[in-house]
């Protein structure tokens, strides 16, 4: 019987590694469709590629930072034996943990689009999958350094963050927000008052709604299977994965005025939000959560691009950065018995472990991209951003689309 057990939670988490790994999909899509058509083959190539760095970087260092394992350094055969125990589960947890970590570049790769280096960002893929990520993981995932049980004792419970809305995205929005403003605007983006002169509006909406549906059904696994084993799941993750998604669809297509742009991005707003609560807010709260959540992309989206003249191609900041903050917060609001939820949560620990997810992320990408940026630099030439792509491209498309900037 306890064999079969594990072999079913092997399955679960299996099914689960999956579909967030097809989520990676989504976000290639969603750059597509978003980046500039002489933009778009490189897009899809940067995707993959981080994806295969990111494998390496959390197999060999940072699982090993957040769990204490080091599966990369298996010389003698003893911890593949330990691993293989209860059916392989603790293998394909790391599976489904990479597909998470892997997730922080795919994030990072919206905001910096058509004008970052190819391999300086592979490099820097490597650093955040191996360092930055892994460190608050643990933290905030396994109780490194014991600042978990210092907020339960101090607060009457930890930082409650089911799925990672600041785990995961926020840690890859605030990542994002430092290598934009290091990278700086794209050539042409604005005029010398600050004026945005070139719109560059999405390049396929097409492209752009099939990896928001790819990402939107794709979460269903990231939330649903955070559980990690059969006997977690509940029904109540899945619901309010669903209304939180809808709360940022309704929201985003009032608010954003039927753009097709801030209408597909609604959704993942919302399930942004809600992945840390998802597990003790009521249906009714999570709804709010996501409501909220959509609004706020679309304004913070326009604010950052006219106000603080930031060039966040895909609004990852906005997106993932501010709506994985208010999500985590949230909990801390609608996770209590008095707003509908389960209990069990503190709005002290969670405020506290949101900024200091923020605060890792902030000094980690200042570090990781600050020294990229002095040693071998982060920006295409003007000649290259002109062209379009930091590849040799011209193998595939003789004469690439040019655009006046």
């Amino acid at each position: 019987m306890e064999q079969l057990t594990t072999s079913i939670d092997v399955l679960f988490i299996l099914l689960g590694a999956i579909l967030v790994l097809f989520m990676h999909a989504g976000f290639a899509f969603l750059e597509v469709g978003t980046v500039q058509h002489k933009n778009q083959v490189n897009a899809l190539v940067k995707i993959m590629s981080d994806l295969g760095v990111s494998t390496v970087a959390y197999f060999f260092v940072g699982y090993g930072i957040a769990y204490g394992v080091f599966l990369g350094f298996n010389l003698d055969g003893a911890l593949t034996q330990a691993m293989t125990e209860r059916s392989g589960y603790d293998l394909v947890k790391f599976f489904f943990l990479m597909t998470f970590a892997a997730a922080i570049p795919a994030i990072v790769s919206g905001g910096i689009a058509e004008r970052a280096k190819f391999y300086p960002q592979l490099a820097a893929t490597f650093f955040i999958v191996a360092l930055i990520y892994p460190f608050f993981e643990g933290i905030a995932w396994n109780g490194n350094f014991g600042i978990q049980a210092l907020l339960e004792q101090n607060y009457g419970a930890g930082f409650h963050d089911f799925a990672g809305s600041i785990v995961v995205h926020g840690v890859g929005g605030w990542i994002a927000l430092v290598a934009v403003m290091l990278l700086g605007a794209r050539s042409g983006r604005y005029t010398k008052d600050g004026e945005i002169k070139q719109a560059h509006p999405p390049s396929s909406i097409p492209f752009l709604a099939l990896g928001a549906w790819i990402l939107t059904v794709g979460w269903f696994g990231f939330n649903v299977m955070s559980a990690q084993q059969i006997e977690g799941i509940q029904g109540l993750v899945a619901v309010n994965s669903l209304m939180a998604m809808v709360g940022g669809i309704l929201a985003a297509t009032f608010i954003g005025d039927k753009d097709p742009g801030f209408v597909h991005n609604g959704p993942l707003a919302g399930l942004v939000a809600i992945c840390a609560g998802s597990d003790v807010v009521s249906p009714l709260g999570a709804l709010v959560i996501g409501a909220i959540a959509g609004a706020l992309f679309v304004k913070a989206f326009v604010w950052t691009q006219k106000n603080l003249k930031v060039d966040d191609v895909l609004g990852v900041w906005a997106l993932h950065g501010l709506c994985g903050v208010w999500g985590a917060i949230a909990v801390g609001i609608f996770g209590t018995t008095a707003f509908g939820g389960l209990g069990g949560v503190a709005i002290e620990s969670q405020i506290v472990g949101t900024l200091m997810g923020v605060s890792v992320a902030v000094v980690g990408a200042a570090i990781v991209y600050g020294l990229i940026k002095k040693v071998v630099g982060l920006r295409l030439s003007e000649e290259q951003e002109y062209n379009g792509a930091d590849l040799s491209l011209h193998r595939i498309h003789a004469n690439p689309p040019r655009e006046d900037y």
